[in-house]
């Protein structure tokens, strides 16, 4: 059983980390508010090769509205040397750029004054795959946000209906290796083949016939699919009565995968439990 004194020191070891959790709480809100906000809509983004992406970044005042006419901001990129990107006294500061971003990034010049501080990066490759990090100084506000870019290949499909009456669809531009997959107006999975042809930089072209019997005026669904993009193509075939063939309809819209840098609640639960028991 516990004496008097165990239980007394127990008990102010217990108000001290109490005490310590509400003064760090406070000055966090306290530095927050005074240092404004500095945050990206889209702290997960995924980059399509060889095409363009814009990290977001932006910043607010806790004023509200206002135009910023001093802003410095730097892109930096995690275990990586030299800047990505830095702007500094109205203008672009290069020295320091990595030469792998040389002539491939910038910012948007015209909204910087109105709180945009996001990155526009050209020609898109593998190996700008990884964290990158936002930090911007202006008045009434400071502060950093991370954006982790993760780089794909991903086309829309074409579809055409062939002599025998399938239907082939095709996509030019896939990586990683995805999954395909065909579905009748109804949800039902279909009876389908697929190759995927790649090229000498390993992206791969994909060609897929949905082997059931099509129906005039149903829509099919063809979903293409790796662990970062999804591509959902609905397909409808109908009859031309100018010239009596069948013509293919399409749309075609991507779901990006959601994975984030950030840590979970879980994390963070266990994260404490760990330290108070070590407290203990």
């Amino acid at each position: 059983m516990a004496s008097i004194g165990q239980i007394i020191f127990g008990s102010m070891i217990f108000l001290i980390v109490v005490i310590s959790g509400l003064i760090i709480f406070i000055l966090a809100i306290a530095f927050s508010v005074s240092q404004g906000i500095v945050e990206s809509r889209s702290p997960s983004t995924v980059g399509n090769l060889a095409e363009d992406v814009v990290l977001d970044c932006r910043f607010l005042s806790n004023s509200g509205n206002e135009q910023f006419s001093d802003v410095s901001i730097t892109w930096l990129k995690d275990a990586l040397s030299g800047v990505v990107y830095e702007y500094k006294n109205k203008a672009a500061q290069l020295q320091g750029q990595n030469t792998q971003f040389q002539n491939r990034a910038q910012l948007f010049s015209d909204a910087i004054s109105m709180g945009n501080a996001s990155l526009l990066l050209r020609n898109v490759k593998l190996e700008d795959e990884g964290v990158y990090r936002c930090s911007v100084n202006a008045p009434k506000v400071s502060g950093t946000t991370s954006v982790n870019l993760r780089v794909a290949a991903f086309s829309a499909p074409t579809f055409t209906q062939r002599s025998d009456g399938s239907l082939f669809a095709q996509a030019n531009k896939w990586f990683p290796q995805p999954e395909v997959s065909w579905l009748s107006q109804s949800g039902q999975l279909l009876n389908s083949s697929t190759q995927f042809i790649k090229n000498t930089a390993g992206i791969m072209r994909v060609a897929s016939v949905l082997e059931d019997t099509v129906k005039e005026n149903d829509t099919y669904t063809c979903l293409i699919q790796n662990s970062l993009v999804k591509a959902i193509s609905e397909a409808t075939v109908s009859a031309n009565v100018t010239n009596f063939q069948q013509n293919v309809t399409e749309r075609t819209y991507f779901i990006f995968s959601a994975a984030s840098t950030k840590v979970s609640s879980l994390q963070l639960l266990f994260t404490v439990i760990l330290v108070l028991s070590a407290i203990q």
